[in-house]
């Protein structure tokens, strides 16, 4: 019956039609679990999977489904272009051309505007923060209601959370915003919205192809994520001057998005398993990332000679007032962004009478146990 009932689908009809086995049917599982039929999901990945966290968080979904299935469901992942190019990997899930795909929901902004708050936000929450309003504020459902409004097939499960990022590998030192004029830089999301209110032309091109753009001076600077994964791309060869705080992402999501007609083929345990193989993902990237920062920091230094440079409060002041005039000039365009931006500004508001009362000051004097100044 069940068999059947897939066949009735329209993306299975297709495979079968083309002679090929259909997603969601086939030949029975073998080993643990295998009561029902195999499963098989490709999956376009948009970022490397030699990434940390950025990319291989979806190979790490992939060895948690398996296990959980006991091989019943496989999820064959591609690097990105092997399917389809990262940036039309959201038509071709919807089409039902792959059946899902890795990445952020920030690369779909030209067709949806709101997108990029699902994924990262200027001056935004951090990931604890961030990841309550998405499970628990709100957030999934409205993001759901944007892909459904928008005419996309797909659902979307939050499968990767990463902390602060870098602001920025430049090829010369950024004093002023008079230096950020007629700069090319690869800058993602909303906070690319700042830089080019700010002078910068800012384009949006995947990690593969961000070092050469940069050797060959067609860009003049980069954002990309934190510095161990920055490394990876050998960024700091073209542009040793590495900027912080990482003001355009304090936390950064990204998401497992399948064929809806796919999902809904899928029992009601196999939907749970990748629920749950993504919000494990979740954990392990975040944990895993966040423990391997220092010492990428320390060889930039030690071994590349990178300089580490922090934005002056004057130029935070800058950036922040751009984003102000960025966000509201967004929600006056659509009334979905300003509806999601709401949303979010709501919960961080209530979010802020524990935050502000529970959690210790950056930094502080007591926690690099230092005496207290004598009051005089």
């Amino acid at each position: 019956m069940v068999f059947a009932r897939l066949l009735c689908l329209p993306i299975v009809c297709l495979t079968v039609l083309a002679g090929c086995e259909p997603v969601g049917a086939g030949r029975a599982a073998s080993g643990a679990g295998g009561g029902g039929f195999k499963v098989e999901l490709k999956v376009a990945a948009c970022q490397p999977t030699n990434l940390p966290g950025l990319g291989d968080a979806v190979l790490f979904v992939a060895s948690q489904v398996g296990e959980m299935t006991g091989g019943r469901v496989e999820m064959v992942v591609h690097e990105p272009g092997a399917l389809v190019p990262p940036l039309e990997m959201l038509d071709a899930v919807s089409a039902g051309t792959v059946e899902s795909g890795f990445g952020p929901a920030g690369f779909w902004a030209g067709k949806m505007p709101a997108a990029p708050l699902f994924s990262s936000v200027p001056f935004g929450p951090e990931a604890g923060e961030y990841v309550a309003w998405m499970y628990h504020g709100g957030g999934l459902e409205l993001e759901q209601r944007m892909y459904d409004e928008a005419g996309f097939d797909v659902v979307p499960l939050p499968c990767a959370l990463l902390a602060a990022e870098t602001s920025g590998w430049f090829r010369r030192p950024i004093e002023s915003v008079e230096d950020l004029k007629g700069l090319k830089m690869r800058f993602y999301g909303l906070g690319g919205q700042v830089m080019q209110d700010l002078g910068v032309a800012v384009s949006v091109i995947p990690g593969g192809e961000i070092f050469q753009a940069l050797e060959k001076g067609v860009l003049d600077g980069t954002e990309y994520s934190m510095p161990a994964i920055d490394e990876k791309l050998g960024f700091y060869r073209a542009a040793p001057y590495n900027y912080y705080p990482g003001w355009h992402q304090q936390a950064t999501i990204l998401e497992l998005l399948i064929n809806k007609t796919v999902w809904k083929a899928l029992s009601v345990a196999d939907q749970a398993v990748l629920r749950n193989a993504c919000k494990a993902a979740m954990l392990d990237s975040f944990a895993r990332t966040e423990g391997m920062q220092a010492a990428a920091i320390r060889r930039n230094v030690t071994e590349r000679h990178v300089q580490n440079r922090t934005w002056s409060p004057e130029m935070l002041t800058v950036f922040a007032e751009s984003w102000r005039g960025v966000a509201e000039r967004e929600a006056a365009r659509d009334p979905f962004f300003a509806e999601v931006w709401a949303s979010l500004q709501a919960f961080r508001d209530d979010y802020r009478v524990w935050s502000e009362l529970a959690f210790m000051p950056r930094d502080s004097a007591v926690e690099r146990g230092e005496q207290p100044a004598k009051q005089p």
